[in-house]
């Protein structure tokens, strides 16, 4: 029946074009501006322009067209078209400058192109320009900026660690790169580090379940990380920087023409630290001593008819090492000096082909291979990965619906050495997804989407959603999603503390999937005032509800780490709010703020979750000095208590941890056309978890012994820190 689905889907008629075309130049402030896109918005069809600001449709229908011309960072401009039989028409744009995103087009909330104000599923959209405020080797520090996002290291000794939306654990936010499920399970302890910001052109965030959509991980929202296209990417860019802490971080990117129509990008990201340091006296390093590289290629290739073809493919390779001070490679996995050690190899491959129909048609795929080598202490854990996934994708848009038809299909290869994997794990998952927006009326649209998973180890599993979006004025929009979500447990892979410590691992019966229902409110406003100064406003509050959810209990017995399903419910309760400003003065700020009230429910016995904030604040403040050539970013965050993991009643830890906040820093000289200067002071308060702690580790003067624990952490053990940098681009 599936085989039936894909073949009668791929064999839809392919229609006949009249020979129209549609031609222009783009520019911003009257400069050519290349590798701009403009696109029709009833064809869903996009180009790019040239180096020289041109570009062209060929073979128009007749009709009439909504023409949009974007760029990052630049206000889209929108303009209206009719076409007869054989006509050529210009159309050109002058695009005015405007650092908000709220016009930006997304493509995480629907899985097709559309703009953040007319898309029903609010995305939040963060570019380049946003994480060069805070400079970073890697999208995991990256995100600790954006408001409801928080990285969370799970281990004192290797910093490994996940991202949290909302509140929730990190396995259930699934990141995706180019709309790939590249980072999943394995990688959600040890990949999120290795990807380098060189590669990225914007990052997109969603925030509540996107299962119909995505599928299982996809439970308490999504991270896609879209990756530049050749033709966007500058010529040769070098992104250098060094801190006090002798970190050093080297990104490297360039393009290339391959032959009339090829292109290619090559990015290249180098990390290392080296310098053991221990400033809070426990004979353990602060920071885990870390080298690593990452390769990155992408090929765009020229189609008739501006169909699109993409192939991109990343090698990476860390290793990695905490422990005593003075521990080397040479006490590696025996009993004499304790260290963490952990070797990671990975490869990934995706793809995306538009099929030469008529018809808006995708066929997308991704593969990926991670292997881990890693020994906590005398405990060695090796873990082996595969997973190769396929996805198609028909946008057809019929009178007032937009429908998106899709069918997917996933296979994972999963093996290692702990004694909850008997044998390797093979999971075959297929997929059918149908979602349809339907226009009501002009302000008033409504969204159905619903995904059907039959799984080989767990059976099938559906997933609907419904969203409303309501635009009383063009700068107004109130946004109503539910749905459910769905999660497939993988213990070892996605949580660190059943690795690390001398707690025992019990799991208590057959892990069910989890099961989620949330329902998300959301309110976005512009303002523009005649001084020039634009204001954002959004707000969002929502609420989820698990079942069967998999939390592990610290509280039970403190030398176990005991896994089951929840007997009862878990549910989270919150609202959250950003405020977005632009002025004309070179004044530009983000303010962001989430509450929240988590709750678990166990045999009628209330709890808080582990490491969940009950509230925090984000913000990002920018100032531009023209007559200086400078801009000062002022950026950082703030963290109310959370609950932490004692292993006794008698621990003298604090159960909860303070309020705290990491601030930074940056000043940057922009002189010179092609050369960025930039440094700066990275937690700029000193702040480190060992302020009014006795000690972090548990049990560190004996690291082989019962009592030893290194998963109380909630902050990074890193205080100030100096940093300079410089960047230089050639276009």
């Amino acid at each position: 029946m599936f085989k039936i689905f894909i073949y009668t889907i791929l064999l839809f008629p392919f229609f006949t074009f009249s020979q129209n075309t549609i031609k222009g130049k783009v520019t911003t402030n009257n400069e050519v501006l290349a590798y701009a896109t403009i696109y029709i918005k009833e064809l869903s069809k996009g180009v790019e322009t040239n180096e020289n600001g041109l570009y062209e449709f060929k073979d128009i229908p007749n009709g009439s067209y909504t023409i949009t011309a974007s760029y990052i960072g630049i206000k889209p401009e929108k303009k209206k078209i009719t076409l007869t039989e054989n006509t050529e028409t210009t159309l050109n744009f002058n695009l005015i400058e405007d650092s908000n995103t709220l016009d930006d087009v997304v493509i995480s909330g629907t899985l097709k192109p559309v703009s953040r104000m007319e898309t029903p599923v609010p995305v939040e959209v963060y570019t380049t320009a946003f994480l060069k405020k805070n400079p970073t080797s890697n999208i995991f520090e990256a995100l600790q900026n954006v408001n409801g996002v928080r990285p969370q290291l799970n281990c004192n000794i290797c910093n490994t660690g996940d991202i949290h939306i909302n509140g929730l654990e990190g396995p259930y936010t699934m990141v995706t790169i180019d709309g790939m499920p590249i980072v999943s399970a394995l990688s959600t302890v040890y990949g999120l580090s290795g990807i380098p910001n060189s590669l990225i052109d914007r990052v997109e965030v969603v925030k509540g379940p996107a299962s119909s959509l995505y599928g299982s991980e996809a439970v308490g929202g999504l991270i896609n990380i879209i990756t530049k296209k050749p033709l966007n990417a500058p010529k040769f860019s070098a992104d250098i920087f060094s801190t006090s802490w002798l970190e050093n971080n080297v990104d490297l990117g360039w393009k290339s023409s391959v032959g009339k129509k090829a292109t290619t990008l090559i990015g290249i990201n180098y990390y290392n630290y080296n310098q053991p340091i221990d400033n809070n006296n426990d004979n353990f390093t602060d920071v885990t001593l870390q080298e690593r590289i990452s390769i990155f290629n992408k090929w765009n290739f020229e189609r008739k008819n501006n169909k699109e073809f993409s192939v991109a493919g990343r090698l990476f390779y860390e290793d990695r090492w905490g422990g005593e001070m003075q521990w080397n490679k040479s006490h590696r996995g025996g009993s004499e000096v304790y260290g963490e050690s952990i070797y990671t190899k990975r490869v990934e491959l995706l793809s995306k082909y538009q099929l030469p129909t008529s018809e808006d048609m995708y066929l997308s795929f991704s593969m990926t291979a991670h292997d881990q080598n890693s020994v906590y202490g005398n405990t060695v854990y090796l873990a082996n990965q595969k997973i190769a996934f396929g996805q198609y994708t028909w946008d057809k848009k019929l009178e007032n619906h937009n429908l998106l038809l899709g069918a997917a299909f996933r296979y994972q290869y999963y093996n290692d050495n702990t004694p909850a994997t008997t044998s390797a794990e093979k999971t075959s998952i297929y997929s059918i997804f149908l979602q349809d927006e339907i226009k009501l009326a002009d302000k008033h649209h409504l969204l159905l989407g619903a995904r059907y998973d039959y799984n080989n180890n767990h059976g099938t599993i559906f997933t609907p959603r419904i969203a409303y979006k309501w635009n009383p004025t063009e700068n107004d929009v109130f946004r109503i999603n539910a749905g459910t979500g769905f999660r497939i447990v993988n213990l070892f892979t996605e949580d660190h503390a059943a690795l690390t410590g001398s707690r025992d691992v019990i799991i208590t019966e057959d892990l069910k999937p989890e099961t989620s229902y949330n329902i998300n409110f959301n309110y976005l406003k512009k303002i523009r005032f005649e001084n020039g100064i634009f204001l954002g406003l959004e707000t969002s509050a929502w609420y989820t509800y698990f079942n069967n959810q998999i939390i592990p209990d610290y509280d039970t017995n403190p030398n176990q780490i005991i896994y089951s399903n929840l007997n009862g419910y878990a549910q989270t309760l919150g609202i959250s709010g950003n405020i977005d400003v632009v002025t004309p003065f070179g004044l530009k700020a983000i303010v962001g703020f989430t509450i929240m009230e988590p709750k678990n429910v166990q045999n009628g016995v209330s709890s808080t979750p582990i490491l969940t904030e009950k509230y925090s604040a984000n913000w990002t403040i920018s100032y531009d000095i023209p007559k200086w050539f400078l801009s000062i970013d002022y950026t950082g965050n703030l963290y109310g208590p959370m609950r932490l993991p004692l292993l006794s009643d008698s621990d003298p830890r604090p159960e909860y941890s303070p309020i705290w906040s990491l601030q930074n820093i940056q000043f940057t000289y922009k002189k010179f056309r092609s050369f960025e200067l930039y440094g700066g002071v990275k937690n700029i308060l000193n702040w480190t978890p060992n302020k009014g702690t006795p000690f972090l580790i548990s049990g560190a003067a004996d690291p082989f012994g019962d009592n030893f624990d290194a998963t109380y952490i909630y902050a990074p053990n890193q205080g100030i820190r100096g940093f300079l940098g410089i960047r230089y681009t050639i276009y």
